[in-house]
């Protein structure tokens, strides 16, 4: 036990040690700086004046990116009678998302995700108010499909039962040529309080601190015991 305590051996696992723990709380230190800036990002072009969504829609994946967390608005009519049921929770009560595509003035369609409902509002007979007819300009964030989970079960287009924003399935579902868009519609209250869209915020975790302080924590602990061990090494050699 004494050889361990004061031998190369041990200073070399605690210093092994040690500099693992170190550079665990550089890279969150790092990851930190990162998230900050990406959140900084995210909350300034959230803050930014809202754009209208170009006509040109022939590249999804280049206007998502341009306009990544940028709020949009677009104008037309919704298409009431093709409804797409995505299943959902908001704050712990089950329900599902409104999917509903939108002709615009030009003829063109884009799905819109008007908000949420309960389950026992997915009929929209009990939410006559909300079927807003005419011309309307919904604002909201710009999304592209999402991606099925390990756990999350398949979509049901037979009973309009959905799991997952497979947006091209949705679109041919309602009878629609849209590409693989959809706007999530902001918190502007619908006619009748439903259906209850989409906070604008930006939500991401930013715990990198607290871990960079753990493993930093850790290190020092280390330090201290491998002190208080070779110290009574010292003295069981006296």
């Amino acid at each position: 036990m004494h050889g361990f305590r004061s031998g190369p051996l041990a200073i070399s696992i605690v210093l092994a040690a040690l500099c693992i723990l170190l550079g665990l709380g550089i890279w969150q230190l790092q990851r930190l700086a990162w998230k900050t800036a990406l959140i900084e990002l995210r909350e300034t072009r959230l803050a930014e004046p809202p754009i209208t969504l170009p006509t040109a829609l022939a590249d999804p994946a280049a206007l998502l990116a341009a306009l990544a967390h940028r709020r949009v608005t677009v104008s037309g009519a919704f298409l009431h009678d093709r409804e797409v049921y995505l299943a959902a929770t908001r704050r712990g009560t089950f329900g599902f998302r409104i999917i509903t595509p939108l002709r615009r003035v030009d003829g063109a369609t884009i799905l819109i995700d008007r908000g949420w409902v309960p389950n026992e509002a997915r009929d929209p007979a009990f939410r006559r108010a909300g079927q807003v007819e005419g011309a309307v300009t919904v604002q909201g964030l710009l999304r592209g499909a999402s991606e099925r989970g390990w756990f999350t079960p398949d979509n049901d287009p037979a009973r309009n039962y959905w799991f997952w924003r497979d947006l091209a399935a949705m679109a041919a579902f309602a009878g629609v040529d849209a590409p693989p868009l959809l706007i999530e519609a902001d918190t502007t209250a619908n006619p009748g309080g439903l259906p209850i869209g989409k906070e604008m915020a930006v939500k991401l975790r930013n715990e990198h601190l607290q871990y960079a302080m753990l493993w930093f924590s850790l290190a020092a602990a280390l330090l201290v015991i491998a002190f208080l061990a070779r110290r009574q090494a010292i003295k069981d050699a006296a």
